[in-house]
């Protein structure tokens, strides 16, 4: 009536030794609802750091480089890279500033190199601007030259082509 099972007989060619009829069973460590949830924080991106601020009062003398956000108050006496600087209208930079993004409300003597620039209405820039996407406000203060680049950043990138004209027809 009832047939023998083959569950516990040795594996074919192996060792006589008999295989277990179930794996065994434990417990989770955590229940499954915070199983999630750290899975979920494990996968999940980290949140962007607040920029760095430099208030008003303070002077620094040197350069300063990050990949964060820098917003600049004070005065600044050497070169700043960072993804996003702000330079505020108390602020006075006297170097090269180099950032995927730079709003300029305040000062700046010397280079500007920006995917995207900003010159506010209350800017002064004192200097070149190499960008590839910039804008100018009514008011804003500007002595230099503005180069467009498809890759500023880079400080051996060529300028950009300039567009060929369609001769007519």
């Amino acid at each position: 009536m009832f047939s023998k099972s083959k569950i516990n007989d040795p594996a074919p060619g192996g060792s006589d030794t008999a295989r277990p009829s179930a794996a065994p069973v434990t417990a989770p460590s955590a229940p499954p609802s915070s199983q999630k949830t750290n899975e979920f924080k494990a996968s999940a991106p980290k949140a962007k750091p607040p920029a760095s601020v430099l208030s008003a009062d303070l002077h620094v003398t040197g350069n300063m480089k990050t990949t964060g956000d820098i917003q600049v108050e004070g005065t600044v006496e050497g070169d700043i890279r960072a993804h996003l600087l702000t330079i505020g209208e108390t602020a006075t930079i006297k170097g090269e500033v180099i950032a995927d993004d730079v709003v300029i409300n305040g000062r700046i003597v010397g280079r500007v190199r920006g995917l995207k620039v900003r010159l506010t209405s209350t800017a002064r820039v004192e200097g070149d601007i190499i960008h590839k996407t910039i804008a100018i406000e009514s008011g804003a203060h500007f002595e230099g030259s503005v180069q467009r680049q498809d890759d500023p950043l880079n400080p051996g990138a060529k300028p950009a082509a300039a567009p060929k004209a369609n001769p007519a027809s």
